[in-house]
């Protein structure tokens, strides 16, 4: 079993020798990974519900260092620990600009990035940020991890999608790790099991909090249907 630890994006630990300090101690106890959240900007109001709180908000008042900001301070200061976002929303970000700070920061910090994915869950923010409908955001996602893995290892390359296109293009370096970064899937939802069989390389849950406990029993039975999910994606 491998052990990871998140770092701040927000409160008064989240500066820059708060940051330093957490990666480098953590590095140094030998743990496996450093997590960062993703978030961009927050309503004043909202009415989407967060899924991790038993009343549906999220804790922040609108605070939140950006999650590739984070990761490359800390890959610069450590040598081992990988890297992991947890998790990139990725309908927040245009997809060939993501491709390419993802696949920067593999080759900068020598292959310890690993993608952890989310499709999100706050409408608020994606209209503040001008992201394809939020009512398609598990599509775009879907369209999103498909060009990375274009991007990473095809150069030129070409694309026509449902929400994003391009012709010959080169977008390199690719990253360091081969055939790509270790792509995470995160959500419990059916959705995000049939994503995780069909594009991802890990499936990676959040348990162990009053509003999503994932009890042993519960644990077990989405592994059953991940496990009939990819055998047959695998088919």
């Amino acid at each position: 079993m491998r052990y990871g630890f998140y770092l701040p994006t927000r409160g008064p630990t989240a500066t820059r020798d708060g940051i330093l300090a957490l990666a480098r101690e953590g590095e140094r106890l030998g743990l496996h990974s450093t997590m960062v959240a993703d978030h961009i900007v927050f309503p004043v109001e909202s009415h989407s519900t967060y899924p991790y709180t038993v009343d549906g908000k999220h804790p922040s008042v609108g605070d939140a260092l950006d999650a590739f900001s984070i990761l490359g301070l800390v890959a610069g200061a450590t040598e081992r620990v990988r890297l992991v976002t947890s998790v990139l929303v990725l309908p927040y970000r245009n997809p060939v600009l993501t491709a390419k700070m993802a696949a920067s920061l593999d080759v900068l910090s020598g292959g310890r990035l690993t993608l952890g994915v989310g499709a999100g869950w706050l409408k608020e923010e994606f209209e503040a940020l001008g992201s394809p409908a939020f009512e398609a955001r598990g599509a775009v996602t879907d369209e999103w991890l498909a060009i990375f893995k274009q991007l990473w290892s095809q150069s030129p390359a070409s694309f026509d999608g449902r929400f994003h296109r391009y012709v010959d293009i080169r977008c390199e370096p690719f990253p360091v790790q081969k055939p790509h970064p270790p792509i995470w899937v995160g959500g419990h939802s059916r959705a995000a099991l049939r994503r995780t069989a069909r594009r991802g390389d890990g499936w990676h849950p959040v348990g162990a909090v009053a509003a999503s406990p994932l009890p042993p029993h519960e644990m077990r039975a989405h592994l059953d249907t991940l496990k009939r999910l990819t055998e047959a994606a695998e088919a």
